[in-house]
């Protein structure tokens, strides 16, 4: 698994569960799905969020770039 896999898979969990949450808890929960939501419009700008950096000091690999195309 690379950093960016884990990135949109940990995205989707996270949107799954807050959606989950904010239906048997709270609606506030709705503001982590836009927390994400915001972290992958800016990611895709950027090519960074907070996630990608942990991922990567744990150890994952990245991408190479001849392989994003």
């Amino acid at each position: 698994m690379t950093v960016e896999r884990a990135v949109r898979l940990l995205a989707g969990v996270i949107v799954l569960v807050s959606l989950a949450l904010a239906h048997w808890v709270s609606g506030y929960w709705l503001w982590l799905t836009v927390f994400v939501g915001v972290n992958l419009f800016q990611s895709g700008f950027t090519n960074w969020c907070p996630a990608m950096a942990v991922f990567r000091w744990i150890g994952l690999p990245t991408m190479p770039a001849s392989a994003s195309r």
